[in-house]
Parts: C-alpha cells; sequence; structure tokens
C-alpha cells in the first residue's frame, strides 16, 4: 500500500489543472559521462540478451555518456522512483505522464534541441499525455496495444473475446479457465475490464473507459471481483509471467508483445490477438527528470532515440510501434511487415492508457484515480 501513497497525494495536483513553468536547457554541450533512466523491461539494449539487439554500444561510444538503466513493471513504480530522485530519464506511459509532470517532477523539453523531433508521427508531436498548453514535456518513444496472449496448445485458434480472462469458462481443451489466466498489476487495468463492458454492456453507457460514473464504476469492479476468483497471479514482472507461461500452466492473460516475442523466441506455442472489444495500449514519453543531473545527455539520447534504425530495432525486440514512421522501413531486425504484425493499422482502435480525474469530457464528474488506486488493492487482497 505504500507505494501508492503518493499517486493520491499527486492527483490533488492533476485535478486542480496546475501546471507548472519551468524554463528548458537552451543549448546542449558536452555530456557528463553518465544517463540514468528507468524504462519498461525491453526497451534500453545493449546486446546482452541477444547480440543483434543492441542501441546503448554505439550511442554511448559516440558520446561518452555511460547509460545505466533501472527496469520497472509498471507506471506506478515508475512515479514512484522519480519521486524518489536520482534518475534522468524515464520512458513514462501515459496514465503517469501527466502525474509527472502535475507533480513537478519533469521539465519542459526543449525541442528545438532535437533535430529528429519533426520526423515523429504527427498524432504524436503534440500528443496530450505529454504536451501541456503548448509546453513539451517529453520525446516520443514507441506505442502499441495490450494484446491477449494465449497458449495455441489450448486455443487452436486465437480466442475472440476478452472474456476468457474474465468470465469463467470451459476453455477449448475441456478444463475450467480457473487458475489458468492472469490479470496487470495496476489500478490502470480497471480500464481494461470497464472497456470489456463498454462493448459487451452497452446498457451502462461507458463511452471512455477511463472515465466512469459510480454506477459503471461499481459494474466494473464487480466484474473484476469475479475475476479475482480465477486468478493464477497478478502479474507486473514481464519476466516472471514469461516464466508463468513456460511452467506454472498460464494459459491466457493481457500481456505486452515483449512477452509474447520472449516466449516464441524460447520456442513456447504461444499467440497473441486483439480481440473484437478492442484493447488498451501505451503510448510511452522519454520524460527528463526536474533535477536530472546529466541533461547533456539527456538530450542526447533523446536525439538518439529518435533515429529510425533505433526505432525500428527496439520495435523489433519489444514488439511495439515506432514513433518514427520512417523506422518500419530501416531496420533489418523489424523487417518490412514488422509495423503492420506490431499493430501500427490499429491507432483509432486503441484506448491509450490516461489518469482518470473527476472532471471527466463524457460525463462531467467521474471516479478519480485515487479510488482506482485502493479499490484495486482492496480486489487483489480479495476483498
Amino acid at each position: 500500500m505504500k507505494k501508492y501513497i503518493w499517486i493520491i497525494l499527486g492527483l490533488v495536483l492533476v485535478c486542480a489543472g496546475i501546471v507548472f513553468s519551468q524554463k528548458p536547457l537552451q543549448s546542449v554541450g558536452a555530456g557528463e559521462g553518465r544517463l540514468d533512466i528507468i524504462a519498461w523491461p525491453g526497451y534500453i539494449e545493449r546486446g546482452e540478451s541477444d547480440k543483434s539487439y543492441d542501441w546503448v554500444t554505439q550511442f554511448e561510444k559516440s558520446t561518452g555518456c555511460k547509460v545505466n538503466v533501472k527496469t520497472a513493471g509498471t507506471s506506478d513504480e515508475m512515479v514512484a522512483l522519480m519521486n524518489q530522485g536520482g534518475y534522468d530519464l524515464v520512458t513514462a506511459s501515459g496514465d503517469a505522464s501527466l502525474r509527472l509532470v502535475y507533480g513537478k517532477k519533469v521539465q519542459p523539453v526543449n525541442i528545438k534541441l532535437i533535430p529528429s523531433y519533426s520526423t515523429v508521427d504527427p498524432r504524436l508531436q503534440n500528443a496530450p499525455w505529454h504536451t501541456v498548453n503548448g509546453v513539451h514535456y517529453g520525446t516520443p518513444y514507441q506505442w502499441g496495444p495490450n494484446v491477449l496472449m494465449y497458449n495455441k496448445t489450448v486455443f487452436k485458434t486465437a480466442p475472440t473475446s476478452w472474456a476468457v480472462t474474465f468470465i469463467e469458462q470451459t476453455l477449448p481443451d475441456g478444463k475450467s479457465n480457473k487458475g489458468r489466466i492472469q490479470a496487470y498489476d495496476g489500478p490502470i487495468y480497471i480500464a481494461d475490464a470497464a472497456l470489456y463492458l463498454m462493448k459487451t454492456q452497452p446498457a451502462l453507457g461507458i463511452k471512455d473507459p477511463y472515465e466512469l460514473n459510480e454506477k459503471q464504476y461499481a459494474a466494473t469492479l464487480q466484474l473484476l471481483r469475479g475475476q479475482r476468483k480465477l486468478v493464477q497471479r497478478y502479474w507486473h514482472d514481464a519476466n516472471v509471467q514469461v516464466q508463468d507461461f513456460t511452467n506454472e500452466g498460464v494459459v491466457a492473460s493481457g500481456s505486452w508483445p515483449y512477452q509474447v516475442n520472449t516466449l516464441v523466441a524460447n520456442k513456447q506455442n504461444i499467440g497473441s490477438t486483439v480481440p473484437k472489444e478492442g484493447a488498451t495500449g501505451w503510448a510511452d514519453t522519454t520524460m527528463m527528470h526536474v533535477n536530472a543531473k546529466h541533461p547533456n545527455c539527456a538530450y542526447k539520447w533523446m536525439e538518439w532515440s529518435l533515429n529510425p534504425k533505433v526505432q525500428g530495432d527496439v520495435a523489433a525486440w519489444f514488439g511495439s510501434v515506432p514513433v518514427v514512421p520512417k523506422a518500419c522501413s530501416s531496420s533489418d531486425l523489424l523487417g518490412t511487415e514488422g509495423c503492420k504484425t506490431n499493430g501500427s493499422t490499429l491507432f483509432s482502435q486503441i484506448y491509450f492508457w490516461k489518469t482518470p480525474t473527476a472532471q471527466c469530457k463524457t460525463q462531467g464528474t467521474c471516479v478519480p484515480y485515487s479510488r482506482w488506486v485502493t479499490d484495486y488493492v482492496a480486489i487483489m487482497g480479495g476483498r
């Protein structure tokens, strides 16, 4: 519970709509020799897992900035680490980025110092999860859908609905899904349940899975409490989920393409799909800590991160979509069909992560994220 305390306090600033101004860096000088980054697993690779996937070594050689990476499994963990300090950059998803802005944990970014910013997909250049009142607070990095990962031995054809993870049922192998499915260990997962209800129970009137009134929220929590009886584990560590699908009999779960790719590479009979209800997803932004000790190295990295080959290689490894369209034809690792395979045509169908607030566009007043936090912790605890 302690790891969520900062969220409730920080959301006071979000709900108040306060933006704190700070003058961004005006020029990039020599690197400080070090760069500390908080990142999702698989986002910053130096060839240790596979020598073909290395976009760190060349950066270090050309800039002299030694890269150190701290991986995090949830957005809440990332914000907690940024709150503690000691890091320069974070690859924040949309359910964390504005909390970091309003919590004064990240600083404005001078995109004039990032020449490749102009090559970013126009849909992402001024996205509301990193641009506030015309001020940029980061550099887009990668995006993609949260997929339904499944065991192809159990499911001869891909599941067509998220129901296999929410509703107790007999799976194609004749066995129950109870104790064989997983759910994400993060309050933002409430949106996945809300999306399922939005598509299967239209009478509830849900228009946005992140904007729920009291009745809609109660129905979503009821669905999640029922799911609790089916869940083998609430996952947040991608590598633990890989092991659970390999050794623990887990056969279906919401997941990231990273786990799918890892399992397939390990010769596991695994597939993934975006069911008929659609999917939540993430559009991640590289953001700089307000007290970054290595700002010059940070700016050098943000420029490097937009290199088309780097973008394509990251996408190939993680299973994401590059924010630089040219990357779709610039990486041998990604290949000519890689962007399409990873979901580049699904942009309009993805409900990207964002932090729920009390004031919302679709119905005026909604249940704020502070309640999502406390209620989801209770559900995971069996309450």
